[in-house]
Order: structure tokens, then sequence, then C-alpha cells
């Protein structure tokens, strides 16, 4: 389990490789494993490689900083999660842009049945506070883990409202776990991770830098099933969040304000071009994602994910219904593919959660499809 937490971290921090190479490495080798034992010559030839990437995966000390990690991780009791790990979020994997891996404190079940984002500006008006703790009140009966970044204002104000009514809440971070940003959150930190958790994409080290909170607000919106705008500017990373939801397919809310109200313009704004629907009360949440109180037992996750596949996609897919197990050579036999549109295929089914890379560079059907 350790080794194959080093090369999972490795791979995921080595420079020069983002989520879509590492992802297609994997593909290429058959696990994560045998993308470090690959010879060189093959890793050069596998597709936006090339031989500047190739050295740097086989340098020797790109297992050191994974080690570190490692120490960190057993010592303060963090869980992580790689993006084929069966415990990693399943909306995440829907993401394109997803994280390859994840770092959890606490114990929230990021796959609960229903996620719910709130987000807006650090500088929350009453009337913004007012509305946010009405909306998380009203959600209680569905029992949503609401999801924020642990930032001023809006997001500090949607985890306490969370934990007073006894939702689990999930604070999303802009740095490594060995800090809390802003550090006057420390306390609410804590009292997160004793219901819910913190949860970050970053090693140990970082600094909550500005350019990092971008990333960050990607795995709030990739988390949720819906995603709240209480108060928002003109711009801002409210907007930003609210963007990428869209571009994630998640349902957008926006409360609406008065049109002088300098935090209300980034709302209206969304409402106006319909990239958020107008939210009053959380009425108008449960009619949109048709939610009934409760939790009912989780639909299944991956047949609805058959309906969204491609004709080629759903052909990969029969073909490893039929086979269980089979190499790429195999599949571009017996699908008539050619080898890059194969690996293609298969990168884009790895996203969806519908086929596993297995060891000595074979594949199958999820076990739960």
């Amino acid at each position: 389990m350790k080794e194959e937490l080093i090369y999972q971290i490795s791979i995921n921090h080595i420079p020069g490789i983002g989520g879509v190479t590492a992802r297609r490495l994997i593909s290429y080798c058959g696990g994560v494993e045998a993308v470090f034992r690959e010879k060189l010559h093959a890793l050069k030839k596998i597709p936006g490689v090339g031989e500047k990437l190739a050295t740097a995966i086989r340098r020797e000390d790109v297992f050191e900083r994974a080690e570190q990690e490692i120490k960190f991780i057993e010592k303060h009791g963090i869980r992580p999660l790689f993006y084929l790990d069966d415990d990693y979020p399943y909306r995440l994997k829907q993401c394109e842009d997803g994280p390859m891996m994840i770092f959890v404190k606490g114990s929230a079940d990021l796959n609960r049945q229903r996620v719910v984002a709130i987000v807006g500006t650090r500088n929350i008006t009453p009337y913004g506070r007012e509305q946010c703790e009405a909306f998380v009140s009203e959600l209680v009966p569905y029992e949503p883990l609401v999801v924020s970044g642990l930032a001023y204002g809006v997001d500090a104000c949607a985890h306490k409202a969370a934990l007073k009514h006894k939702l689990p809440t999930a604070a999303v971070l802009g740095h490594g776990l060995d800090r809390v940003y802003p550090q006057v959150h420390t306390k609410l930190a804590k009292q997160i991770v004793a219901d819910g958790a913190l949860v970050t994409d970053f090693l140990t080290g970082t600094k909550p830098d500005r350019e990092n909170f971008p990333k960050r607000n990607r795995i709030i919106a990739g988390l949720c099933d819906g995603i709240i705008v209480i108060e928002a500017a003109i711009t801002g990373g409210a907007l930003i969040t609210a963007n990428i939801a869209n571009s994630y397919n998640r349902d957008v809310f926006a409360l609406p304000g008065r049109i002088t109200d300098p935090y209300s313009q980034g709302c209206n704004k969304l409402i106006r071009i319909n990239k958020a629907h107008l939210m009053e009360s959380v009425a108008d949440l449960q009619y949109i994602m048709n939610w009934e109180p409760g939790n009912s037992t989780k639909k299944g996750v991956q047949t609805s994910l058959f309906v969204t596949l491609s004709e080629d996609e759903k052909t990969l897919a029969t073909f490893l219904k039929e086979h269980k197990e089979a190499g790429i050579d195999q599949i571009v036999a017996g699908t008539g593919f050619n080898l890059s549109k194969t690996t293609t295929i298969l990168l884009s089914l790895e996203f969806k959660e519908v086929v596993k890379p297995l060891p000595g560079k074979m594949f199958r059907l999820n076990a739960r499809i």
C-alpha cells in the first residue's frame, strides 16, 4: 500500500506533467507503478510525453518528496484518495481536469448522495448572512454535505451554519494540510474535521498563493450536485467557481439582490445571462434538482453514465463487457479502432469511471456497472 502511494503521489507532482498526461501514461503503461518501470524509449513514444518528460519520470529523486508527504499523512491521519480508488469522489471523476489525487482530513463521505456547495463574497452583508443561514437551515431535511472554501464571509457562514444544524461540511483548501488559511479560522477548521473534512490537492508546504484558489475552486465545483452563490461582486472567485460549475454541467443557483448593491451584481449577472437559477428559498433548488426529503437509496452512478457515452465509447465498453479483461492490442483488434483512437477512448472512459486499468496494460469494465 505504501509503495503504491509513493507512485501515486510522485506521478501527480512531476514537473511538466499535468493530470491529462499522467492519466494517459497510466492508460498506456497499465498502471501507475508500471509508468515508473517502463523503459525510457517506450515512455518517449507515448503521445504528449517526449524525451524531456520521460527523463523527468526516470529521475532517481522523484520519490523523495512523496516519501516526505507519506510521513505527514501517517502522522496526522490523512486519507489520500487517488482517482482510481473506489472512495475517490465519483463526481470529480466526471471532471476532465479533476485532480489525480486529493488529501482528506476528517471522516466526511465525499460520495454522499447529495452535495451542495455554497460560495460568495468575503465581504458578506447582513442580508447575505441572513439568507445563507436560512438556506442551510432549509437544507436540513435533504441531508446534504455542504461544501465551501473556508474563506472569510460566505464560506465561513456556510460552514458554521452547517455545523449548527448538524449537517456534514467539507472545506476545500488552496494550500497544504499543514496550515489553515486564514489563520483566524483555525478553530473552525478543527470543528469541521470533527464532523466533516478538510480537502486539498496540494502537498504540505504549499502556501495559500493567489494562483492556487482557482484550482481550489474547480474542486468545490466538481464535488457538488448544485452550487449556491449567496453574494458576489461582478468579478471574483465566486463567479469563477460558478462558471466552472456550469462547465461541469452542475446546477448553479444565485441569490438576487438590489441592483445598487455591489455584492449582488455578480449574482444578478449570473441570473440575467442564464448561468444561474434565481433562488429565493431552498424550494427553488428542490424543484430544479428534483429532490425529496430524506436520504433515499443512492442511485447507481455508472448506469446513468452509459447514457452519456459516445458511440465509439459504447463500442469499446461493450467489447470489454464481453471479454471481461483485455489488453490494448486485443481491444484494437476487436473494435477496429487504431491505437491512438483506442487510447483516447480508454482515457475518456477512465474519466467517466467506466473502465479501470489493470497491471500489465490490461483493462476491464468497472465491476460496479
